[in-house]
């Protein structure tokens, strides 16, 4: 039996594009090689960080969109972890949403299917045509409330995707993340390499640190297939 791990997380860094309300992603040296010798008499090296629970690939708590919802903190770990499909809605437009026929189409097309409790991951191709661009955080389509809706009344329990957020940015409802909320459902964003799991089953993992009272956390996501 092998096992296969897709990594589906962006790399962090300073300088990295942040959704525009959200602090900058900041890494400083907290301590040399050559302060360490000095001092400790040992050579070791470590780094500060400044960043956004939003910032990189994370996840949100449903407190985030919800004052009365779990921070993460509270949310069991079923929301971060099992099984999961990945749909190719490549072909949509970023100047459209993700309709439910969309996705319905997906899993015809892939002789899918969807289970209670699963985590759908979406791949809309705007990390691969897009990250380093203006028009990352600008233009990139998303969920309407129909297909949000549609995905929460299967009992999904948490919604991926490779963008910024799972709400197309003109969307003035933020269609996805009030499903989320009407639902208590969290989602998944900033993922990538998603195109080399589209159209599949596997095993998802995208545990979030256990920060008290967050409103997300980043995540290492990978997709894990069992052969």
């Amino acid at each position: 039996m092998g096992i296969q791990v897709v990594d589906l997380s962006q790399e962090i860094y300073q300088g990295m594009p942040v959704f525009p309300p959200h602090q900058k992603t900041m890494i400083f040296p907290n301590m040399s090689h050559e302060e360490s010798k000095h001092k400790l008499g040992f050579e070791f090296a470590t780094n500060n960080l400044l960043i956004n629970e939003h910032g990189p690939t994370h996840s949100d708590a449903i407190y985030e969109y919800d004052p009365q919802g779990q921070t993460i903190d509270e949310m069991s770990l079923e929301y971060f972890y099992g099984p999961a499909v990945c749909l190719d809605v490549s072909h949509i437009s970023p100047d459209s949403y993700i309709t439910r026929q969309d996705l319905e189409q997906a899993l015809q097309k892939g002789y899918l299917h969807l289970d209670k409790g699963d985590i759908v991951l979406l791949y809309t191709g705007h990390y691969n045509r897009a990250y380093g661009t203006e028009a990352w955080l600008t233009r990139y389509t998303g969920l309407d409330y129909e297909a949000a809706e549609w995905l929460a009344k299967q009992g999904i329990v948490n919604i991926g995707v490779d963008a910024p957020s799972i709400d197309n940015p003109d969307d003035p409802r933020f269609s996805g993340h009030l499903i989320c909320r009407e639902y208590a459902m969290t989602n998944t964003e900033n993922l990538c390499n998603l195109d080399k799991i589209a159209q599949k089953r596997f095993l998802y993992f995208g545990l979030p640190l256990k920060i008290r009272k967050g409103t997300g956390s980043p995540i290492r996501a990978v997709a894990v297939f069992i052969e």
